[in-house]
């Protein structure tokens, strides 16, 4: 085992800093006997794309493999920005596990890549969504902080190649930092990896044109979510914000049961903010319009110096936690990863006791300018002086073949030479095929294609009309090959069809020449109609000219008369009327 000093001057006498075989390390004692050791990588599912999404997480699982049946407890996690490996035990336990997973990771055991493939998509069934999770989607599309909003389709798609290239390329010793809470470095540690470098968190893109927006989402739920610059005045804002919506939705309002926010540091620069509010149906409304009122209230109306004292005050606390040195190495070793400034316990009581109620009302107002608010159900808040997320692309659409919609004569299927549209009476949504970041595909013909907007399109050949295997040929080789995600044929009863009412309808428009008989016409109990109306016609007909001449009157002139002026006139009506009653 090899180590050399490096010394952050802010961790300076608090915690030990070295390296070990190039991947700087943090080291702490703690009370208790066992040792618990974290290794983190600067790689995470925002440096996917989505079509090798949950390429990182195979890694993790593949290099924990031999590792599952130990007795210590140890685990493995994949987050936005980095994968960690950790466990708990004796020293000797810890360092046998840290070598294992740095051999396991210089030779995977890519026999059992299919194996692990179905674990992953057994444990995606099986989780649960969280209320939050469509919001990185629509705040930043499908790429990115994004891919989080999406299932791991790389499961299907990488191959060993990718996962070996992958697991060479981002676990590297210069892409790590290693946190221990030992009194110094353990003896036997062989934490032999690959040469590489340190990787910058990926830039953050938007598929957002204005914020603050909003989404409709789940009945139930709002959420909000904002980006802020990292720094210890929104942390202790994100705190402010918690209790003000737990005091005004809970405590006085009595709408929600949870009413929370949260801080998390999404890269070196930036965090996010998360607030949450839960409602019952009927009082959805109050929760969401009180919710915009706290947050007007925090940027625009007061925050009592009582407020800001008691979050700072608790904050203080932690520094007072047993064994502190210990319990900071993995927020340390994080901010060394990414490349965040590590601030000494000294440096940031001086910035906890240096926030102002200014302060946090200009965090308030960065957090508001930045907003994504989910809302329940299809409420709007344009009145809260938030736009409506886009809903369809900002595009024109593409031309090409177009192919009607089986279900809505209203829909049509656009398939060009530069990508595929959907328009609609609202809009059109669009996927080009030269940025394409996915398309998945069936070998019944179904066609999937996302756009790095997050919009996609599918294309469905049971559902729109004349869409030929040529007419799919033509998207399969315009489509970039690294974006193509090959998902296993379907069972007949789940290839979607018309639904019978619409695609009822949409043959009889279509059956040929006597597509001018109105449909009510067309039925059994609208021909009888008919029947009725046209001898309803004729009895008043003869009726009105036996009116007309009288008992002696001339009968030829009047049924003349009759025959050209009043038959028409009344059929005409009748017709219409049947029409009418028909439609309704």
């Amino acid at each position: 085992m090899t180590t050399t000093e490096f010394a952050p001057e802010a961790l300076s006498g608090l915690i030990g800093c070295t390296t070990t075989q190039g991947i700087p390390t943090l080291y702490a004692p703690r009370r208790g006997g066992q040792v618990t050791a974290g290794l983190f990588f600067r790689v995470g599912r925002a440096d996917e794309t989505l079509a090798t999404a949950g390429l990182t997480h195979l890694v993790e699982h593949l290099a924990l493999h031999r590792l599952q049946l130990a007795d210590l407890h140890h685990n493995g996690a994949t987050a936005n920005t980095y994968t960690l490996f950790h466990a708990t035990g004796d020293e000797d336990e810890v360092v046998a596990h840290l070598n294992s997973v740095c051999a396991a990771l210089r030779e995977l055991p890519l026999a059992r890549l299919d194996t692990e493939r179905e674990i992953l998509r057994t444990e995606a069934a099986g989780g649960r969504s969280g209320s939050n999770s469509p919001l990185p989607l629509w705040r930043y599309g499908a790429q990115g902080y994004g891919l989080s909003s999406y299932d791991e389709l790389g499961t299907w798609s990488v191959t060993p190649d990718q996962v070996g290239d992958w697991a060479r390329t981002r676990f590297t010793r210069e892409n790590a930092v290693l946190w221990i809470t030992s009194e110094s470095v353990p003896e036997g540690l062989d934490l032999t990896l690959p040469t590489g470098t340190r990787r910058p968190a990926p830039a953050a893109t938007s598929a957002l044109r204005t914020t603050p927006a909003y989404i409709c989402g789940e009945d139930g739920h709002v959420v909000l979510t904002s980006v802020v610059r990292r720094s210890t005045a929104a942390a202790v804002f994100a705190d402010v914000l918690g209790r003000a919506l737990f005091q005004d939705l809970r405590q006085e309002g009595g709408y929600s049961y949870a009413a929370e926010a949260d801080y998390t540091p999404r890269d070196a620069d930036f965090a996010t903010l998360t607030a949450y509010a839960d409602a019952l149906p009927q009082k959805q409304d109050a929760v969401v319009g009180g919710f915009v009122d706290t947050l007007a209230r925090l940027r625009n109306g007061t925050i009592a110096q009582s407020e800001l004292d008691s979050v700072r005050g608790k904050k203080l606390k932690m520094y007072d936690v047993p064994d502190f040195a210990a319990a900071s190495l993995p927020g340390y070793a994080l901010d060394l990863l990414l490349g965040h400034r590590i601030l000494s316990p000294a440096e940031h009581r001086a910035e906890l006791a240096a926030v102002t109620v200014a302060d946090l009302h200009e965090v308030a107002r960065e957090a508001w300018a930045s907003t994504l608010l989910q809302v329940p159900g299809h409420r709007g808040v344009d009145w809260a002086g938030l736009t409506l997320a886009p809903q369809y692309s900002g595009t024109t659409g593409v031309t090409g073949s177009s192919h009607r919609s089986l279900e809505s004569e209203d829909v049509t299927l656009v398939i060009g030479d530069e990508g595929v549209s959907v328009t609609t009476p609202r809009g059109v949504v669009t996927v080009l095929y030269d940025t394409c970041v996915a398309m998945t595909t069936r070998p019944d013909g179904a066609r999937g294609l996302t756009g790095p907007d997050g919009f996609a399109v599918t294309v469905e050949p049971t559902l729109y009309l004349d869409v030929t295997p040529d007419r799919i040929a033509r998207i399969d080789a315009a489509v970039p090959e690294a974006a193509v995600v090959r998902l296993p044929a379907r069972a007949p009863e789940h290839v979607p069809r018309p639904r019978e009412g619409a695609a009822q309808s949409q043959r009889s428009k279509d059956s040929g020449p006597a597509t001018w008989v109105p449909t009510w016409l067309r039925t059994v109990g609208g021909r009888l109609l008919a029947v009725v109306a046209a001898a309803w016609v004729l009895l008043g007909g003869f009726t009105i000219v036996r009116q007309i001449i009288g008992p002696d009157g001339d009968l030829g002139g009047a049924l003349a008369v009759a025959l050209i002026e009043v038959p028409p006139v009344m059929l005409l009506r009748r017709l219409y009327l049947v029409h009418r009653m028909r439609r309704r």
